[in-house]
C-alpha cells in the first residue's frame, strides 16, 4: 500500500485536468491534483496537502514529458494567479477545455452530445479590453499588479501577455506617479491608505479610459497624474476617480469624478455600437465575443417572426444582436445602470423593437409569465452561479420552443440543463468558445428544445357532432386533485403547468389574474397531480 502522507514522493501518471487546469493523477484509486502538468505525462510528485480522499502535490521530476509541453512564455508563470495553461500548446489547452465541458454535461447534466471542438482564438495574446490592478505596499515595496494564487498578496507585474501594450505603459506611468509624489497605497489590514485599484478599459479603436479607485474623497496631485497618463498613451480618452471607502472586496464604489476627458469609450460589436462607462459590463475579449454571440444567434434560429426574452441582458449586447433578426426582444437585468445603458444603446443603434426592464431575472420572468408572455425563444447569460433555483420552472411555464443558454461555468450550466430537462427541455446542441485563452475559463452555449412527444396537447372533439368537449374550470381541476391526492393546488400552479405542457393561456376562458403575493414554483408532486387532472379532462394526451 502506498504511503499516503504529506511530503512523500510518488511516481504518477497524469490522466486529465481539473476545472482549475491542474493535472489529475491517481494513487491507489485516490485523486491527486498537480499544477503545471499535462495529460499523458509521468512525474515524480511530492504530496503537499493530504485529505482522506484527495491530495494536492507538486511535480519534482518530469520523467516522461508530453509532446504538447512548451516552455512558459511568461516570467510570472506560477507566481501569478491569472494563467493556468502557459506550459502547453494552445491546441492542448483547447482539448482540455472541451473535455471540461463534455465531462460537466455528462456527469452533472446527464447529457451525451457529440460536441464540436472548442472555438479557439486567432489571437490568444493581449486580448483583454479591461484590466483591474490591485495596489498594495508590501515587503518588497509598492506593487501594482495581480494577486498571487489563492491570496490577496499583490504581485508587482511589469507586463502581462494578456493585456494590451497600452495598458502596460499606463500602469508604469501610474506606479511612477505614486512613487514620485508619495501617494499611499490602501492597506486591507486596517483600512488606511488611499489608492486601492487602477482600472483600465481599452477599445478596438486604440483608445483607453483610466479609473483610479481611492479610499477617500479625492486624490492629491491629480493634474500630475493626468499629465503622466496622457504622455504614456496618446489614445487616452479620459481619467476618472472612483470613491470606495467600504471594507469590502468589491472593487468599485458608487460615486465618480472625471478628472480629465470623458468617462466613457465606444466599442463596436456584431455591427452595433456600444457606449461603455467604467462600471458597464462588457466581455473582455471582443473578437471571441462576436464568435460567441454568433453561435447564440445560430442556435436561436430566428426568422424575423419570433418574440424573444433575454434574461441577464447586461447593457443589451445579446438583446440588440437578437433584435436585428427577431420580431421583438425583451431584455431584463438587475443592475439599473446597465438597463439605462441598454436603452441608450438601442436608441444609438436605431433599434426600436427591443425593450428593457430592471429587476432580478427570476422576478421579471415570473411577472411576464403571469401576464401570459409566450416568447418563442428565451436566451439566458447568467453569472457564474447560474440560474436561480426558481428560474427554470418559470421559463418552462412560458413554453418557449427553444432556450439558448450562454454560460461561463460548465458545472452550473450542467446543473441547470438537468433542471430544464426535468421540465421537458432537452439539450440538443452545445458549443464551447474560448474567450479567455491561457486561463482555465471557458464559455459554452447550449440549445435546449422543448420535448413535445410525451406532453402533446390533444383537443378532443366529437367528430360526428362537431362539439368540443367542455373546458374544465380551475375549480374542477382543484377538486379532482383534492379528491385523488388529498392536497390542494393553487390556481397559479394550474396556470403554470398549463403553460408548461403547451396549453394556450391566451385563449383560456378562465385564465388566472396577476398574482398579488410572492410566488414559488409549483412543487414536482403537484406538477404531476395537475398533469394527471389535465389528462383526465382530455386537455393533454394520455
Amino acid at each position: 500500500m502506498a504511503d499516503w502522507r504529506k511530503n512523500t514522493v510518488h511516481t504518477l501518471d497524469i490522466t486529465g485536468y481539473t476545472t482549475e487546469g491542474m493535472g489529475v493523477a491517481r494513487l491507489e484509486g485516490r485523486v491527486v491534483f498537480i499544477p503545471h502538468t499535462i495529460r499523458g505525462e509521468q512525474w515524480r510528485v511530492r504530496l503537499e496537502k493530504v485529505n482522506k480522499k484527495v491530495a494536492w502535490g507538486r511535480g519534482v521530476e518530469l520523467l516522461a514529458p508530453s509532446p504538447e509541453r512548451r516552455e512558459p512564455d511568461c516570467p510570472l508563470m506560477g507566481r501569478c494567479g491569472g494563467c493556468q495553461f502557459r506550459h502547453m500548446t494552445y491546441a492542448e489547452e483547447l482539448e482540455a477545455k472541451g473535455q471540461r465541458v463534455a465531462d460537466a454535461l455528462e456527469r452533472v447534466g446527464g447529457v451525451h452530445l457529440d460536441l464540436p471542438p472548442v472555438l479557439g482564438a486567432k489571437a490568444p495574446l493581449r486580448y483583454r479590453n479591461k484590466v483591474q490592478f490591485p495596489v498594495a505596499e508590501g515587503k518588497r515595496g509598492l506593487a501594482v499588479g495581480y494577486y498571487r494564487p489563492r491570496s490577496h498578496d499583490v504581485l508587482d507585474a511589469e507586463d502581462c501577455l494578456l493585456q494590451p501594450e497600452a495598458v502596460t505603459a499606463l500602469r508604469r506611468a501610474f506606479k511612477d506617479w505614486m512613487a514620485r509624489y508619495g501617494v499611499p497605497a490602501y492597506r486591507e489590514e486596517d483600512g488606511s491608505g488611499l489608492v486601492r485599484h487602477l482600472y483600465v478599459r481599452t477599445n478596438s479603436r486604440g483608445e483607453s479610459l483610466c479609473c483610479v479607485v481611492v479610499n477617500g474623497e479625492g486624490a492629491p496631485f491629480g493634474g500630475e497624474l493626468v499629465e503622466a497618463l496622457r504622455k504614456a498613451h496618446g489614445g487616452l480618452a479620459g481619467v476618472v476617480l472612483n470613491f470606495n471607502t467600504r471594507d469590502t472586496n468589491v472593487i468599485l464604489g458608487t460615486e465618480y469624478q472625471t478628472l480629465w476627458g470623458r468617462d466613457w469609450l465606444e466599442e463596436e460589436l456584431c455591427g452595433l455600437t456600444f457606449r461603455l462607462s467604467v462600471p458597464s459590463f462588457f466581455q473582455i475579449n471582443r473578437a471571441q465575443t462576436e464568435r460567441l454571440y454568433g453561435v447564440a444567434l445560430d442556435f436561436a434560429g430566428l426568422t424575423g417572426e419570433e418574440r424573444v426574452l433575454d434574461l441577464y441582458c447586461g447593457i443589451g449586447t445579446i438583446s440588440l444582436a437578437l433584435a436585428k433578426r427577431a420580431k421583438s426582444v425583451i431584455g431584463a437585468e438587475i443592475v439599473p445602470q446597465a438597463i439605462e445603458d441598454a436603452k441608450e444603446n438601442a436608441r444609438r443603434n436605431g433599434i426600436g423593437n427591443a425593450e428593457f426592464f430592471c429587476g432580478d431575472a427570476g422576478a421579471v420572468a415570473r411577472k411576464l409569465a403571469e401576464e401570459g408572455a409566450r416568447p418563442q425563444v428565451i436566451t439566458v447569460d447568467p453569472p457564474r452561479k447560474g440560474l436561480g433555483p426558481e428560474v427554470p420552472a418559470i421559463l418552462a411555464s412560458m413554453a418557449p420552443e427553444r432556450i439558448v443558454y450562454v454560460s461561463c461555468d460548465p458545472a452550473t450550466l450542467a446543473r441547470d440543463v438537468k433542471r430544464l430537462e426535468d421540465l421537458n427541455y432537452r439539450a440538443v446542441r452545445a458549443q464551447g468558445v474560448d474567450l479567455f485563452p491561457r486561463t482555465a475559463h471557458v464559455e459554452t452555449v447550449v440549445l435546449l428544445s422543448r420535448e413535445t412527444n410525451p406532453l402533446t396537447v390533444e383537443v378532443r372533439m366529437e367528430v360526428e357532432t362537431g362539439e368540443v368537449k367542455e373546458h374544465p374550470s380551475y375549480k374542477r381541476i382543484q377538486e379532482y386533485v383534492q379528491e385523488k391526492y388529498g392536497f390542494k393546488v393553487h390556481t397559479a400552479y394550474i396556470a403554470e403547468v398549463k403553460r408548461m405542457v403547451g396549453l394556450d393561456m391566451h385563449k383560456a376562458p378562465n385564465a388566472v389574474e396577476q398574482r398579488k403575493h410572492e410566488y414559488h414554483p409549483c412543487p414536482p408532486e403537484k406538477v404531476e397531480a395537475i398533469k394527471d387532472a389535465l389528462r383526465h379532462f382530455g386537455l393533454i394526451a394520455e
